[in-house]
């Protein structure tokens, strides 16, 4: 789905539908942009979320799976207080006339494509500009989360014990999923309790609504509205009903956030129903996620990564300058990192394993650091974000010891 990108930091999924700004393109879109919340904003949505840290917004953005191959993303977005915040937009009747002409456009470009009458006046027929999403489109990025506070808010104790939940409860399913898609079960369900909190946050926006408003007065007009088509085709093909198709307000939808795009080359209908329902149905839901992965190149013999300890600084001839040693453009095998000082987290030699690994950062030489493998990078096609990515290895971890 093309998530992508910068959801940064990952807060995109964190508060995607409550406002945070979309800045990794969805697996289809994850590129929209690089946007986030003020500081007053995202803070309190994070607070309140506390978790889910869902719903569209800082760490690359709303959610949804981000571009294959797209860069990384900044961190989350925080602006000042006391920044002044413009007045809300709103709709005047010319351009409410203007809107109505240009969706007898849309019509006819998705009467074209074989949407038939009976869909497009069902999904077209009360679909209304919604100021709230052109005013979160046009909203600035100002200022800048670190890892350690992101990671605080959105690993929390909460989160992590109600993913052991959910793996108990959905245990049989995720042995089923996991067999057929090749991912481990505690991925699947790291990237669903990062992007909704399992499914409790998945935006209040009427999706046709929201991509049309983006369509029509967005800053990716072209993008928005082949998306738009997409929406239309799942309301057509899907039997999805419009008024109940909800999301994030950039268009990221259900319990994995996807855009509809992706929904078409990711969503799956596991339980066999004849529709895939990534809103209400588990079994749709964790397959559609695995299957992602899977298909961007998951490799279940190997893990994400893995938090290290670095020597310190200058520490014996030649020692690691982990300033100009950390990045995804830069590998060593791990017998190389080990020969450079890097130990793991315990102090312990590294694992004797033949892997290449890159060192990630994100706060700095002075912050945590973390060698990771090529399934990090799978992990961010769906979330352009170095810190969604570490945060959803980390929450993989504190699962998949439960098992």
């Amino acid at each position: 789905m093309n998530h992508r990108p910068i959801h940064p930091g990952a807060f995109r999924r964190i508060a995607f539908a409550q406002g945070f700004r979309l800045v990794t393109c969805p697996p289809a879109c994850r590129a929209i942009s690089r946007t986030f919340l003020s500081r007053s904003t995202a803070v309190g949505l994070l607070s309140a979320l506390l978790l889910t840290g869902c719903a569209g917004g800082p760490p690359a953005a709303a959610s949804a799976p981000a571009p294959q191959g797209a860069a990384p993303a900044a961190a989350p977005a925080a602006a000042p207080a006391t920044s002044a915040a413009p007045p809300p937009t709103v709709i005047t009747p010319e351009q409410q006339a203007d809107f109505a002409r240009w969706l007898d456009g849309v019509r006819q470009e998705a009467m074209a494509q074989g949407i038939s009458k009976a869909t497009l006046d069902a999904a077209l027929g009360n679909v209304q500009e919604l100021p709230r999403v052109i005013d979160l489109d046009r909203k600035q990025p100002e200022g800048t989360v670190t890892f350690a506070t992101y990671a605080g808010r959105v690993l929390t104790n909460d989160r992590i014990q109600k993913g052991r939940e959910m793996m108990r409860q959905n245990a049989a399913l995720l042995a089923q999923v996991s067999a057929r898609y090749h991912v481990q079960p505690q991925y699947i369900v790291a990237l669903w309790g990062l992007e909704t909190n399992y499914g409790k946050i998945t935006g209040g926006f009427r999706i046709i609504d929201a991509l049309a408003t983006l369509a029509h007065d967005g800053r990716r007009p072209a993008y928005f509205r082949k998306e738009l088509i997409q929406a239309l085709r799942i309301v057509e093909e899907d039997k999805v009903d419009p008024g109940t198709m909800k999301g994030s307000w950039a268009g990221a939808m259900g319990q994995v956030q996807f855009m509809p795009s992706a929904f078409f080359k990711f969503a799956q209908d596991f339980d066999g129903c004849g529709r895939r329902d990534i809103w209400t149905k588990t079994p749709d839901v964790l397959a559609s996620a695995a299957n992602y992965l899977s298909t961007v190149g998951w490799d279940a013999g190997t893990t994400w990564g893995r938090e290290v300890k670095l020597p310190a600084p200058n520490a014996g001839k030649g020692g690691l300058d982990a300033a100009s040693a950390a990045g995804l453009d830069k590998k060593r095998t791990l017998a190389e990192w080990a020969k450079a000082g890097v130990r793991a987290l315990d102090g312990k030699a590294l694992p004797a394993r033949a892997l290449s690994a890159s060192l990630v950062i994100p706060d700095g030489p002075d912050g945590r650091a973390f060698l990771v493998y090529d399934n990090y990078r799978t992990i961010m096609n769906w979330n352009r974000s170095t810190y969604f990515a570490t945060t959803v290895g980390l929450l993989a971890d504190q699962l998949g010891a439960a098992l």
